[in-house]
Parts: structure tokens; sequence; C-alpha cells
């Protein structure tokens, strides 16, 4: 079946390559959120918000947070910079 360009394609566009920081929520992994941080080949590499390491996650199972995900995850950022955490 023919994309919108009029060539041939799987039916499944690749999703949308997010800006660097965007809170994104990975679906494969309980709905973890984590920044993103770039690409590793065909994966995503996102950051949990809480500091730590980074995971891979496949961009077909991640989707961009929702503005209750955001705000939590501002609100776990926020708290641990006021304890002196390093993030």
């Amino acid at each position: 079946m023919p994309t919108k360009n009029g060539s041939p394609g799987s039916g499944q566009e690749p999703p949308q390559l997010p800006a660097l920081g965007a809170l994104m929520v990975d679906t494969s992994h309980g709905e973890r959120v984590g920044e993103f941080r770039g690409t590793a080949g065909p994966y995503w590499s996102l950051r949990p918000v809480r500091g730590g390491a980074e995971w891979e996650a496949e961009p077909a199972r991640v989707r961009p947070a929702g503005p209750i995900e955001r705000l939590r995850a501002e609100i776990v950022r926020v708290n641990r910079r006021s304890r002196g955490e390093l993030l």
C-alpha cells in the first residue's frame, strides 16, 4: 500500500524522533517515564527522571508523556534537587 508520498511502505510509519530531554513513557517497562537522550542503533535511549542508568526502548513502544505524567516527573526532579541529590 502506498504511503502519503506515494511510495510503498510497510503500513506503519516509524515514530518521529522526539527532542532531546523530552519526557517519554516506555509502555514496555510498566509505563516508565524517562527523558529522551538519543538513539542507540534501532532503539531510543531514555534516562530515568529520578536519575540513574539509561535504558533502551523500542520506539514503537514509546509515547510522549501526558500532562499528569510530566507534572509527576517534574515534582520528582524538584524534590531530589531540593534534597541535594545528584541527577
